[in-house]
Order: C-alpha cells, then sequence, then structure tokens
C-alpha cells in the first residue's frame, strides 16, 4: 500500500487539503485498492487496476493471466482526452486503427485479423466497423479491459484478435456531481454532466446518471458530426449478499462523410489532395441510434462462491446514404450513391457460478457457465442509386453541387444469428509457485437468411483454453498459454456442405511483474496465431458441375500471425504515470486458394510494428496544482500493391511518429482546466490507404494539429 498512500499524499497537496482531510482520503483509498479485487478506476488516479474476468470468467489479475492484457483506465481516458472506442484503439498497445473503408467507418485489428466481438460488462456483441458497428462514447464506461489473442472460451465465435470489454460506470455511494465542457479545433464543442449518489439513508440504492453531447466539424471542409448519449443506471443492495446493477443507454451518432475518402491517382498512388478535401455531398449521412436495457444480478453465497446472471437487450436503427468515387474506363472520377436502412434487434444472457474448491489439501477455483445470444437484422434496400456525377474535379470540388436522390425501396433483407454455448474452467493450485489454467466450451451457432438462401448451422463447436503461470518470486511469474476460437464460414464443398469453422488458435509464452502492490504491471511475450481452416478454392471443379463455377472449396487455408509483445503499465513513482508499449507481429499466407501466396504477407496494410507511450507527472512542492504528459505513437510502414492494368502499382504510407502533450492545472479542489494538444508537429500521414484505382477504397488522412481545453468541475 505504499505505492497507493504516497499518491494520495500528492493529490492532498495539490488541493491544498487539511491535513484530517488528508488522512481520511487515504484511508478511503486504502480500502478502495485493497478492498476489492474488482475495482473501479474512477478517483485512483492509476494507469492500471486489480482483477480482470475479460480472458476468463475468473477473477485474475495481469500477472495471474496467462495472456497479453491492457487496462485502459478513467485517469488514462481524460489525460488524453479519449471520446469514444476509437480512441481506446488508437492508443492501446498491440491495437491497430485503420479508416481504408472510409473516414466514418472505422476498422479494429489486432495480430494482423480483425476485432470483431465489442463486449460490454462482459457480454460480447457483433462489430463490424465497415457497417452498423457503432462507437462506444466512453463517457458512461469507468474502464476498458483488452485482451490480445483468440478469447474463445468467453466471447464464442470470433477472431483470433482480441477482445475489447467495455465496463460500465456504477452509481456511487457518495454524492457527487460532475460537470465537463469542451472546445476544440474545427468548431469541436462538447458537454458532460455525471451524477450519481445515495437514493435512500441508508445507502442500499443508488443512481447515477450521465448525459453527454458533442458537436462540431473536423479538418475536413462541410464536415459535420454530433454524438449525443445518455445513461442511467441503478445498484440496488437486495440483500447482505445480493447486488442488482440495471439501467439504461440511449446513444446517437451522425456524421455526413462516412463512406468517401480520397481516391487514388490513375497510377495507383496518392492523388496527394489537401488534408480538408472532403469528397462527399452534403446530403449524404450516416446515422446510428442505439437504445440499450442491461441487468446484471450477484450473489455472494460465502465462502467466496459467487453466482452473476446478466442479461442484456439493445436496438439500433441506422441509415447509411451516401457515396463513394469510382474511376471509369477512361479513368474519370464519378461518384457512385448507395442507401440502405437497417433495424437491428441484439439480446444477450449469462450466467455462470465460480468460486473456490479445496482438493488434495490445496485451494483451487471453478467457474461453470452458459450463454446466449441473438442478433436479427432487417435491412431495408433501395434502388441502385447509379452514377450521380461524372468527370469530377476534386481540386474544385462542390459538396452542394449534386442535388440528393430519391431512391425506391426494393424490399427488406432479415437474418438471424443466434449462439448458444455451455463453458467450464478451473485455476488449480497444482504446487506452491504452480497455477494451472484449463477451460473448454461448446457452442451451437445457427444462421438464418429468411430472405433467401445460405443459411447453415454449427453444432457442439469445442474451443479449449490451458494456461501455465510459475512464480518465479513475488513479484515475477513465467507464462504459457494456448487459447482457440472459431469463426463460421459460407464456403461449400464439391458435396455442396457448409466447411468446417475456420479455427484461430493463440500460443503464448512470457513473463509478467508486478510491483508496488499492483501499482505498476509490466510484461513480455512472444505469440504465434494460426487461422487455420480457411477457405481454398478447389483447382479442379470438375466435381461442382451442380454448382456455381469456382464454388467448390475445401478447408485447408492457413495463416500465420507471430510477434513480441511488450507492456509496462501502471505508476512509476507516486507521482508518475505510464502506459507503454511495443508490438510486432508479422502476418503471412502459409496456404491459399492461389499457391502464390504462400510465403507472402496477409496484410500488408497494418503495420508489423507499433510503438505507443503515454505518460503523465504531477509537479512537486509549489507546483503541485499542475501535471503534465503527452503521448508519442509510432507505426511501421505499411502498403498496398495496386492493380493497374497488368501491373502493380505501390501506393505506401511510410512510417511515421506523432507526439501529443497534455496539461492539467488544479484551480481549486473543484475545478480542473487541462489543454491537450494533438499531432504536435503537424505530421501529414494517413490512417488508411487505398487499394484499389477503380471503385471506392480511399486514402484516408490522419487529423492535423489539434487543440482541446477542458474544463472538469466537481460538487
Amino acid at each position: 500500500m505504499q505505492h497507493a498512500v504516497a499518491r494520495s499524499a500528492g493529490t492532498q497537496a495539490a488541493d491544498a487539503q487539511s491535513t484530517v482531510a488528508a488522512a481520511a482520503e487515504t484511508t478511503m483509498i486504502a480500502v478502495t485498492v485493497e478492498g476489492r479485487r474488482d475495482a473501479a478506476t474512477e478517483d485512483t488516479g492509476s494507469y492500471t487496476t486489480g482483477a480482470m474476468r475479460t480472458a476468463t470468467r475468473l477473477g485474475l489479475t495481469a500477472r495471474e493471466t496467462p495472456q497479453s492484457t491492457t487496462v485502459v483506465t478513467h485517469q488514462r481516458i481524460e489525460d488524453q482526452a479519449m471520446t469514444s472506442v476509437t480512441d481506446i484503439v488508437r492508443y492501446t498497445p498491440g491495437l491497430y486503427l485503420s479508416s481504408a473503408d472510409g473516414p466514418g467507418r472505422q476498422t479494429f485489428r489486432s495480430r494482423g485479423f480483425d476485432i470483431d466481438k465489442i463486449m460490454y460488462d462482459g457480454l460480447p456483441t457483433h462489430y463490424q466497423g465497415w457497417g452498423i458497428g457503432t462507437q462506444a462514447n466512453l463517457a458512461m464506461f469507468d474502464r476498458v479491459e483488452v485482451v490480445r489473442g483468440a478469447t474463445g472460451l468467453v466471447s464464442g465465435s470470433g477472431n483470433p484478435s482480441a477482445a475489447i470489454n467495455m465496463v460500465r460506470k456504477r452509481p456511487t455511494r457518495d454524492p457527487r456531481v460532475t460537470l465537463t465542457a469542451g472546445a476544440a479545433s474545427w468548431d469541436d464543442y462538447r458537454g458532460e454532466i455525471d451524477a450519481s449518489g445515495r437514493l435512500d439513508e441508508s445507502g442500499r440504492l443508488r443512481g447515477r446518471v450521465v448525459a453527454s453531447y458533442q458537436n462540431g466539424g473536423t479538418f475536413r471542409t462541410d464536415e459535420k458530426f454530433y454524438h449525443g448519449m445518455l445513461y442511467g443506471a441503478l445498484e440496488a443492495d437486495l440483500g447482505a449478499r445480493t447486488t442488482l446493477f440495471a439501467g439504461v443507454s440511449y446513444q446517437d451518432d451522425y456524421t455526413n462523410s462516412f463512406w468517401g475518402g480520397l481516391p487514388l491517382a490513375a497510377d495507383g498512388t496518392h492523388m496527394n489532395l489537401p488534408r480538408s478535401t472532403m469528397p462527399s455531398n452534403e446530403w449524404e449521412r450516416k446515422d446510428q441510434e442505439l437504445a440499450t436495457v442491461f441487468a446484471d444480478l450477484e450473489h455472494r453465497f460465502g465462502g467466496g462462491w459467487m453466482l452473476r446472471l446478466a442479461a442484456t437487450r439493445s436496438r439500433q436503427d441506422a441509415t447509411f446514404f451516401g457515396t463513394y468515387l469510382q474511376r471509369g474506363a477512361a479513368r474519370e472520377l464519378r461518384h457512385t450513391g448507395y442507401r440502405a436502412d437497417y433495424e437491428e434487434d441484439h439480446a444477450g444472457l449469462d450466467a455462470f457460478v465460480s468460486g473456490p474448491l479445496a482438493l488434495l489439501g490445496r485451494r483451487h477455483e471453478v467457474a461453470v457457465g452458459v450463454s446466449r445470444r441473438s442478433t436479427a437484422t432487417d435491412r431495408q434496400n433501395y434502388a441502385a442509386l447509379g452514377t450521380l456525377g461524372s468527370n469530377i474535379d476534386l481540386w474544385t470540388w462542390n459538396p452542394s453541387g449534386i442535388p440528393a436522390p430519391r431512391p425506391a425501396r426494393t424490399g427488406i433483407t432479415t437474418t438471424v444469428t443466434t449462439e448458444r454455448g455451455v463453458n467450464a474452467m478451473t485455476r488449480l493450485d497444482v504446487a506452491e509457485q504452480v497455477k494451472v489454467i484449463l477451460g473448454g466450451r461448446l457452442d451451437w451457432y445457427e444462421y438464418e437468411n429468411r430472405s433467401g438462401s445460405g443459411s447453415y448451422k454449427v453444432s457442439r463447436n469445442v474451443t479449449r483454453y490451458a494456461g501455465a503461470i510459475y512464480d518465479m518470486d513475488p513479484r515475477h511469474a513465467l507464462y504459457a498459454s494456448f487459447t482457440d476460437v472459431f469463426q463460421p464460414q459460407t464456403a461449400t464443398d464439391v458435396r455442396g456442405n457448409i466447411l468446417a469453422p475456420v479455427k484461430g488458435r493463440n500460443y503464448e509464452a512470457g513473463i509478467k511483474g508486478e510491483y508496488f502492490n499492483g501499482a505498476l504491471n509490466a510484461s513480455a511475450a512472444l505469440f504465434r496465431v494460426d487461422q487455420a481452416n480457411r477457405a481454398r478454392l478447389l483447382a479442379d471443379q470438375g466435381g461442382c458441375a451442380t454448382f456455381p463455377a469456382t464454388a467448390c472449396s475445401e478447408a485447408s487455408g492457413l495463416v500465420r500471425s507471430k510477434g513480441i509483445d511488450l507492456e509496462l503499465q501502471g505508476s512509476l513513482t507516486p507521482s508518475w504515470d505510464v502506459g507503454a508499449g511495443y508490438t510486432y507481429a508479422s502476418t503471412k499466407y502459409v496456404r491459399d486458394s492461389d499457391a502464390a501466396n504462400a510465403g507472402r504477407p496477409f496484410s500488408t496494410d497494418v503495420p508489423r510494428s507499433l510503438i505507443k507511450v503515454s505518460t503523465q507527472y504531477r509537479l512537486p512542492g509549489e507546483y503541485a496544482q499542475w501535471r503534465v504528459g503527452g503521448s508519442v505513437y509510432r507505426q511501421g510502414t505499411v502498403y498496398q500493391d495496386v492493380p493497374v492494368g497488368d501491373t502493380f502499382s505501390r501506393n505506401e504510407q511510410k512510417a511515421y511518429a506523432l507526439l501529443d502533450l497534455m496539461a492539467t492545472y488544479r484551480v481549486s479542489s473543484r475545478l480542473d482546466l487541462q489543454l491537450n494538444v494533438g499531432n504536435v508537429f503537424d505530421k501529414t500521414y494517413y490512417r488508411g490507404i487505398g487499394y484499389d484505382v477503380a471503385w471506392g477504397s480511399t486514402d484516408t488522412y490522419g487529423d492535423p494539429r489539434r487543440f482541446q481545453l477542458t474544463a472538469k468541475y466537481q460538487f
């Protein structure tokens, strides 16, 4: 506790509080840090936290988890002025953010593969950045937990990339209200109110309300957006051992530039247009409304045993109405339009029981659970919009020059995905210094296309988890683990049967360190990820006479990612926090339908190396009201070999580095002012690069230098 107590003392000096108040606060922080393994990160001022359940159902610290993990705490979210899950991906080690599908269609990747699941308090939901994936507003979350590699034990189906778990804010016993206002470059304004406290005299019933609204523009001319969010939650002690946490949230996001990035030149290279260029039309829009209700019931039986029941239901209404740029036969630019409206209903149920078990004179942990989730999507289709404008000159482009089309509705497509699973895991204390984690999961997966063909099922898919931790000393542990995940696919064999699911397997070994009673965590890992059973087209299609040409495949393709993962997060001293990571991942084809691909890179538009460092430092003595910090982002080269006629042209973004700076001044015990400067040296770079001359793949610039001023008042 020395580290936590010292941190608290520094905070009180900055606030110029009395000795009595300082002692009281120190005591409170000591209880918070040591009293709860799953402690919230709000009010701790820390860049790390205690136990997590994202990798397994067991409450394990970072050191006890045999996979690469990161926790983005509330303090770090505030220091780096993060507002959405997109910022989490941008700043978290090992994760990569790409906007190659357009400035409003972000793709998340890790270890070479797309991240296709976002979890909310441990319940997974599907994420599709280029589709209707919602960018979660961080105002309602306490922290974000990230586990890299395959996470099928808790998430079910998916890619062997990473799990992103958004952990909601909970009501507090003590009354508190926080008002936040921000102003940033390009007329970007944001306001937030966060009120929490007990709702009865005893504090057995607690409530919290958070409202946030952001409205503004960007560095692209005429681009506009808004983000609205409302969150309400109740927490009730139904008894000495039972707690109910339930609430609702509503999020409304809009932008008029989501698809239309910048096209490539006719020779497949960058056009080098001004960063302010917005090739979209003013009437375009991506509008998403997401309403969610959730409940979480936890009962503690005693003796360390716990039952958790969780449920969520969400409804999303989304409109995609936009254009992308194509090149015609003469390589002239023209706009092609598209519209679709979506209604998506998602429901999730999860139940598990966990607790200790004494066996052979040692104490072990066990967890058993069941889950069910379903997603029903209705897509309102519209008539093809075709070409809306020809011979477009982006140097003189007028976003209001083309009137909004009025496409006719053509029908509704309905799909339903249902996944049911049972899982079990245990943490065995096999020796004084050795812990072993074993787990398994069975899944039943069903996809129904109620508007046509293509329905399929996967029955009793087996997912495995195995890990071992060896405690070298009280601070350091060696570990090794194997995890896997499955992803259903639609390709068929010569008999017309759906191929077995794609298998993602993550092999990892490393060392972890925990210092200052858990205030600082460090890790180093080597990993290998195999994505096997990928569909490969059969060279001989003779047996497919009754099927469409080139439609027969076999499940034998293989992509392999290998690399290293280094991370340091937490407090170096009571006044100095750091979150730093280095990741190197090389992802290549091992086997593919095109034999020539063997040994070639799998995804050249994902950098092999990523360096992300963020830090903040509280100045000593008479300058204790000041905190200063910054972050460094560096990525390796990315490229696309673009087909141009009978040859290829390389479209490239060379390696680059960005510097962000931050300074916070505590005006009083209630008021803080913070200035963030992003991309201090105003580096010009692409956050996504195009891969085709003819159709709508895009170059998308990253943000130029950006200033943001934030005021936070608490009472």
